[in-house]
């Protein structure tokens, strides 16, 4: 996850995003390609506190997931 925080905006961005499910519609960015999502939040935004920790624990659950199936390096 790759985060951005400007001026009355925060911004994260979740490679592999595009292979989670999102049923509280929290991705807003990012939303037209095949890998990655990204939720922008403005100072004045309400966010459901669940689902964005639902989503975020999903994503180190997709994460931890690859790393697992890759190989071993060659020593």
């Amino acid at each position: 996850m790759r985060t951005q925080i400007r001026t009355r905006l925060w911004m994260a961005s979740l490679c592999g995003g595009a292979a989670l499910a999102d049923p509280a519609g929290l991705f807003n960015s990012s939303l037209d390609g095949n890998v990655r999502r990204a939720i922008d939040i403005r100072e004045d935004d309400e966010i459901d506190g669940k689902a964005l920790k639902a989503l975020i624990r999903a994503a180190v659950a997709l994460n931890a997931a690859a790393k697992s199936k890759k190989p071993a390096p060659k020593t």
